[in-house]
């Protein structure tokens, strides 16, 4: 039992930001990814970790999932949504019987942990930082942003200030929830507007900052909003987006709504979305299916109407087969979707 590592499970931007942080804190950590080529590099070199305070390097264990040795209470899952389910069970027999799962991820993929390793092997986490791959053994963090952890079934047990204390050696300000799921559903409705950024050639803080997108961005989060509130879920703000400021139909009211997540990335080294990303650099698949698509599911079972989400999607396919170049005028396409 390796009960004070601290297992992160995917080394890319968020994972290796967190894992960089914690072990300059003084913790133990491993990491581990499916990458060769950034797994040898972080053997060789260390990790290279850029951030608002500077660059440093950390020197935490790296292996390949086939490497891994041992059992851990706390390991940090920090895969793309879609590999979620893959993840959960590569990494079930490092995970010790009274040990827990902590999602860093975007998406409701508590959910599907839960249904791998049971609930109460799960714990809930939403993040907000700005992070990104520079290259193999090289992440860079764009910005500090919201980091809260929670139970799933809403409780503060001893194991979640446990985390909380390892959690502030990375973000100082982390903090506790017992409303974790309304944190989730927020991001979501908060990155179905970076979603739709990717759709143009443009970073994040202009994209928002263009009233001629105003009305769409506000319309793509009152929409996962609405699919929330039949959840029967309360959606938390945080880092400059006020759920409440999308509850009125006025289109200026939406508008400085829109402006306020603008002006958040306005501040952050990491100007384009993971979307962005995926598709203008990396050239590949986005996870934003894994993401949205409970998402879309959800508000079909609660007969809401889910049209211009499910049409964002379709348009992230087709610049992900490559049957359309990213632009305006896929956002253009997007707008014309009406309920």
């Amino acid at each position: 039992m390796r009960d004070e590592t601290i297992l992160v499970w995917g080394a890319g931007a968020v994972g290796g930001v967190v894992a960089g942080y914690l072990a300059r804190a003084g913790h133990n950590v491993a990491l581990v990814d499916t990458d060769p080529a950034h797994v040898r590099s972080i053997r060789r070199d260390g990790l290279s970790v850029t951030g608002p305070e500077g660059r440093f390097t950390a020197r935490p264990e790296a292996s390949l999932p086939s490497d891994v040795t041992g059992r851990f209470k706390t390991v940090i899952l920090a895969v793309k949504a879609d590999r979620t389910g893959m993840a959960a069970r590569d990494l079930a027999p490092a995970l010790a019987e009274d040990g827990a799962v902590v999602s860093f991820q975007n998406g409701l993929c508590e959910v599907e942990l839960a249904d791998v390793l049971g609930p109460k092997r799960v714990i809930g986490a939403f993040i907000n930082f700005g992070a990104d791959v520079v290259g193999p053994g090289q992440v860079a963090m764009g910005s500090r942003g919201s980091v809260v952890l929670g139970e799933i079934d809403g409780a503060i047990r001893p194991r979640t200030r446990t985390l909380l204390t390892i959690m502030q050696g990375f973000e100082p300000d982390a903090r506790l929830s017992g409303n974790i799921w309304g944190y989730l559903w927020g991001k979501q409705a908060y990155s179905s507007v970076l979603k739709a950024s990717g759709l143009s050639d443009r970073p994040m803080a202009e994209y928002l900052a263009d009233p001629r997108w105003s009305g769409l961005n506000g319309a793509l989060i009152r929409d996962v909003m609405a699919i929330a509130r039949a959840q029967g879920i309360a959606v938390e703000g945080f880092d400059g987006f006020d759920p409440a400021a999308f509850e009125t139909d006025s289109p200026e009211a939406l508008s400085r709504a829109v402006l306020e997540i603008a002006a958040f990335w306005k501040k952050s080294a990491k100007t384009h979305s993971s979307t962005w990303r995926d598709l203008a650099v990396f050239r590949q698949r986005t996870d934003a299916a894994a993401q949205l698509g409970p998402v879309i599911a959800a508000g079909q079972r609660a007969g809401i109407p889910t049209s211009r989400l499910a049409r964002l999607l379709d348009l992230i396919a087709e610049i992900e087969d490559g049957r359309s170049r990213q632009g305006d005028r896929m956002l253009e396409r997007l707008g014309q979707v009406r309920p």
